[in-house]
């Protein structure tokens, strides 16, 4: 991690003009957020009473729109996990103007410095947050896992629950967890093998800003309780997934493998970083050996992850099986509704179907909406991502102009090399002949203006 100095105020001007340039919005407008006051006073009506049941959340330490509670249950030799997810359905009606705003957003973007909801803070960090200062609605996702760690939904309740603690990846400890969450995920993850699925989850490049207000650059790898929440995750949407396949509707997020020429060049890129792929494996199986831990490795999944065609969303098509090669299943979005418009959408079928109800007619025409607000709304998110770390970037190397970095090759593509920096957590591209993935180089820092968030590099060696 580096910590950022910015003396001048230059993030903070920077990040406000982010927001301009990417017209991320500021505020809610008047009518919206009275609606959202109107609909945080409603109280649950038809909803079961899960108080008793000891739900957990397990999310970033200074996460508050919390979308998702778990409690785990014996059942013989299986686990039943009943994921509970936050009953934004129950809060927003279609076409009032929360609905309205949240088609306008798609998702929440984030910034170090703040982010701009989905939802007014009054419901996605107040009343609809599944947070422990009392009873919550949501709707309750009944998984069962076998001990192969095959998955299939035993049902979908609508539930009034209470969370016991709000646990963070940083510190939470097994003891503080369900029993079984560690077999459980477990169970899940050997599945996910087993099917040949290719997750790739390389370190992320991240900006934070502190209580004490300094923003601080670094790549960092998931933790391993994170991992484990994110299969329970994986098999609740996998489990809705099936769920809505067998009833011919729903809206899935797909994702196709990296073709041949991509595999091609990533079998060069390992050869160029020391990397043993067996010519006989497919890349699935690589990717298993990998270790975000070790530089080369991470820098591979980084490749990986750009070589990869993208995920997008799609409806229910008659003759279409939605197939998301990453996760080597059917795959659905169902477990951020607090974040993801499309997510509350595909709850509130899930809970029809599987209650013997007809989807609302709403909810089954938003699936063919869906896909272009979606896309469009990932676009923006991930063009404010990169713009952030570009200006983060830039702020920590201004004023070293004229100094000399090593740095490794990581990819080549048409504007240059892209390369990582050893000493600091930059990533650069650079004009660069006669170099692959992997060799060493010595670069000169010509150029860093936060103020454009360009920064420019010459190779020396």
């Amino acid at each position: 991690m580096k910590t950022l100095r910015d003396p001048e105020c230059l993030l903070t001007q920077g990040l406000a003009a982010i927001r301009g340039q990417f017209k991320v919005p500021s505020q809610f407008p008047p009518d919206v957020l009275a609606a959202a006051d109107r609909a945080a006073a409603r109280m649950p009506a038809d909803h079961a009473d899960w108080t008793a049941r000891p739900f957990v959340t397990l999310d970033p330490a200074g996460a508050t729109d919390l979308d998702q509670a778990f409690a785990i249950e014996p059942a013989g030799v299986d686990w039943l996990l009943h994921y509970a997810i936050a009953d934004v359905g129950w809060f927003v009606d279609h076409g009032d103007p929360l609905d309205g705003e949240a088609w306008q957003r798609g998702m929440t973007t984030y910034l170090p410095d703040g982010k701009a909801g989905l939802y007014p803070p009054v419901l996605a960090e107040g009343a609809a947050s599944l947070l422990p200062d009392g009873p919550r609605p949501a709707v309750v996702f009944t998984t069962r896992v076998t001990p192969d760690g095959a998955v299939v939904l035993d049902g979908v309740t609508r539930a009034v629950i209470r969370s016991r603690a709000k646990l963070a990846y940083e510190t939470v400890r097994d003891a503080y967890l369900p029993d079984g969450f560690a077999e459980l995920a477990g169970r899940i993850t050997a599945a996910e093998q087993r099917r040949g699925a290719a997750r790739v989850d390389p370190p992320e490049q991240e900006v934070e800003q502190g209580g004490d207000g300094r923003f601080a650059l670094r790549f960092r790898p998931l933790l391993p309780s994170e991992r484990r929440n994110a299969a329970l995750s994986l098999a609740t949407n996998m489990a809705v997934a099936d769920l809505l396949q067998a009833h011919r509707t729903g809206l899935y997020r797909v994702m196709a493998e990296p073709d041949e020429f991509a595999v091609a060049r990533l079998r060069q890129t390992a050869r160029a970083f020391g990397m043993e792929w067996p010519a006989q494996a497919p890349l699935a199986q690589f990717e298993k050996s990998l270790d975000p831990a070790d530089p080369r490795h991470a820098a591979f999944m980084l490749a990986v992850r750009r070589a990869g065609q993208g995920a997008s969303y799609q409806p229910w098509r008659a003759g279409v099986v939605p197939w998301h090669a990453a996760m080597a299943a059917t795959y659905a979005h169902a477990t951020a509704p607090l974040r993801r418009l499309a997510d509350r959408f595909v709850v509130l079928a899930a809970l029809a179907v599987a209650n013997g109800r007809p989807v609302p007619e709403p909810v089954a025409a938003a699936f063919d909406q869906l896909p272009g607000v979606m896309d469009k709304a990932e676009a923006r998110s991930a063009q404010v991502e990169r713009a952030v770390v570009d200006l983060a970037e830039t702020a920590l190397l201004a004023g070293r102009e004229g100094q000399t970095f090593a740095a490794v090759v990581t990819d080549l593509g048409p504007t240059g090399a892209r390369i990582q920096l050893c000493d600091v957590p930059v990533v650069a591209r650079t004009a660069a002949n006669d170099v692959v993935p992997g060799d060493p180089v010595q670069v000169r820092l010509d150029r860093a203006d936060p103020l454009r968030r360009e920064v420019s590099f010459t190779r020396v060696s």
